[in-house]
């Protein structure tokens, strides 16, 4: 099963607003991606009970990627109580995310 959380409109202020959250802007027709998919599976499974990773589909959910200036896919972008610590674009190997999440727990 999926260690990674998929979020819409609606549930997305809540799952940000508490604790660490890492959130992938994706849609289903993107290569990168779904490259990334297993990369996200595996962060969630290290950080498994520390951080949240989520993903929305910017297809599903126009508003928030609109509201959070997402303008390209892949974007991550982590939350910690709701408010943004860091933000990336593009497909990331696994180490660059795990140094952009322990650099935020400082």
């Amino acid at each position: 099963m999926s260690q990674v959380q998929h979020i819409d409109e609606e549930s997305f202020p809540q799952i940000i607003s508490t604790g660490t959250v890492l959130v992938d802007f994706f849609a289903e027709w993107c290569g990168p991606c779904r490259m990334l998919t297993p990369i996200l599976e595996q962060l969630a499974q290290e950080f498994k009970g520390t951080i949240t990773i989520a993903k929305v589909d910017v297809d599903q959910a126009q508003s928030i990627a609109v509201q959070y200036d997402v303008t390209s896919i892949p974007t991550m972008i982590l939350f910690k109580d709701g408010e943004i610590k860091s933000r990336v674009v593009g497909l990331k190997d696994l180490q660059s995310l795990k140094e952009m999440i322990q650099s935020s727990q400082t």
